[in-house]
């Protein structure tokens, strides 16, 4: 069994800083870098793209909606071409600091609010999709296992990665669980871990209501800026490992 492990990052100049970031590269097979949008900029592009390349870890970019007074997480009501102009602006700038970097961007995922909508709006995943597009069609696009998005990512051409979460908790139809409930994170490492295994194993987890709910993934996201992200995304990488699961990038 092969999975890839990724992590949202770029986002927090202070875990770059004080080594955060480092360690989480450790534990991991790619990184969503902010590019801008919610979070980032050119000096936290390199950063983390520098990072990744020591520690052998795919580069992907991870736009979200401009707006980093609310990390990217509050709904906005934008028209289609608006998102795609920002989700290209965001990706172009990206892959251009990837580029003086010597580093290749692999894939895209989108962040927060933008996500979230796009799991159920096809006129959001397609606007996501036309953004990526303008800049390149070859990467794989990530969108949450089971859901909408991936549709229309593939109808637009692109190779799609099926995403699941080692520390969110699901809701019965498999959307993930809104962050204004105490329960919509996973703290402990041990239950995180578990839950990562479960996917891979027996392709399901479960819900906030105690169901089983199927997620079958190609990729396993750890947040970045999860308390205990080092740790959450370390026994992910050990539990997994120990299970014979392979981890590799999406385009490894």
């Amino acid at each position: 069994m092969k999975i890839d492990l990724n992590c949202d990052m770029g986002e927090l100049p202070e875990a770059i800083a004080d080594g955060t970031q480092e360690a989480l590269m450790r534990s991991i097979t790619s990184a969503n870098v902010a590019c801008g949008g919610h979070a980032g900029d050119e000096t936290t592009m390199r950063a983390t793209i520098q990072q990744a390349l020591r520690a052998g870890v795919a580069v992907g970019a991870h736009p979200g909606y401009p707006d980093k007074e609310n990390f990217g997480r509050l709904e906005l009501k934008m028209a289609p071409s608006e998102i795609s102009q920002f989700v290209y602006e965001q990706v172009k700038a990206l892959a251009s600091v990837a580029q003086t970097c010597r580093a290749r961007v692999t894939h895209v995922k989108p962040h927060g609010a933008l996500y979230n909508q796009a799991v159920k709006d096809r006129k959001i995943s397609q606007a996501i999709a036309d953004g990526v597009n303008r800049w390149s069609s070859d990467v794989v696009l990530v969108g949450l296992a089971g859901s909408l998005m991936l549709e229309v990512f593939r109808e637009a051409g692109f190779t799609v990665a099926a995403e699941a979460f080692a520390d969110r908790r699901y809701e019965p139809d498999g959307t993930l669980r809104s962050r204004k409930f105490a329960d919509a994170l996973l703290h402990d490492p041990e239950e995180a871990s578990l839950q990562a295994l479960c996917i891979v194993e027996r392709g399901t987890v479960i819900a906030s209501d105690g169901s089983e709910v199927a997620i079958r993934a190609q990729t396993i996201c750890v947040h970045g800026d999860t308390p205990g992200a080092v740790q959450i995304a370390e026994k992910v990488k050990q539990k997994l490992c120990e299970a014979g699961v392979v981890l590799c990038s999406l385009r490894a």
